[in-house]
């Protein structure tokens, strides 16, 4: 059975924007799309945020994170209206594991060096880190528009362990961008067949929903069939 509604959620340095050349995508093929607006203030407050809008939809739901959101959905989506799982460049954590966890056990990332914290904890990535490590392969204004619009995170939302992985009893999917230097392909891998997800690889940097909409589009439409 086709799920009709999905739901993005956006991953660290990001907001609902990221996914601006999806929806329209996603309602054209008769989809009812809600964008996530992540707090970035707490893991638990980021989970609670894509509760309100799981309980919001009317039918069973397509869930979708990229980056650290892939945290974020796999706990979430215990919810009995998630059905199935999108992970794009997203961590994936185990019950007891967090992105925080993972991280500290991947191939040092380039992007590692662009990372700054502010005097309360929260972190943003440099102009020159979204550039060249973070979007690499989107042109210059759109680049700018992602510096812009990034939402610092605090922290400590990176040490929120999973009490239960939804992965475990639904279906799940996993593209993997090939020239991400955020999380290297190497972990994506790892993680992915660790999930026993159904995998697919796209040539895009960290941002393929920027860079590659038609083929994450279709991942997602793969996922709701």
């Amino acid at each position: 059975m086709t799920v009709s509604n999905v739901i993005l959620v956006h991953g660290a340095w990001a907001d609902g924007s990221n996914w601006a050349k999806i929806i329209p995508l996603l309602t054209a093929k008769g989809m009812t799309v809600t964008a996530v607006q992540l707090p970035l203030t707490s893991f638990e407050a980021d989970v609670a945020a894509v509760g309100r809008a799981i309980a919001l939809a009317q039918g069973d739901v397509v869930l979708v994170g990229h980056s650290y959101a892939g945290a974020v959905i796999g706990e979430a989506g215990n919810n009995p209206k998630v059905t199935r799982l999108v992970y794009i460049d997203a961590f994936a954590p185990d019950a007891g594991e967090s992105a925080g966890s993972l991280f500290g056990q991947f191939e040092a990332a380039p992007l590692n060096d662009e990372i700054r914290p502010d005097a309360e904890g929260f972190l943003s990535l440099t102009p020159k880190g979204i550039a060249t490590l973070f979007a690499q392969d989107l042109d210059p204004i759109e680049q700018a528009v992602v510096h812009a619009t990034q939402g610092p995170i605090n922290g400590a939302a990176l040490g929120g362990t999973l009490t239960q992985a939804a992965w475990r009893t639904r279906p799940t999917f996993y593209l993997i961008g090939t020239e991400d230097l955020a999380i290297l392909r190497v972990d994506q891998e790892r993680m992915a067949k660790r999930m026993n997800a159904t995998i697919q690889h796209v040539a895009s940097s960290h941002m393929p929903m920027l860079s590659h909409p038609d083929i994450v589009t279709d991942f997602i439409v793969q996922a709701a069939a």
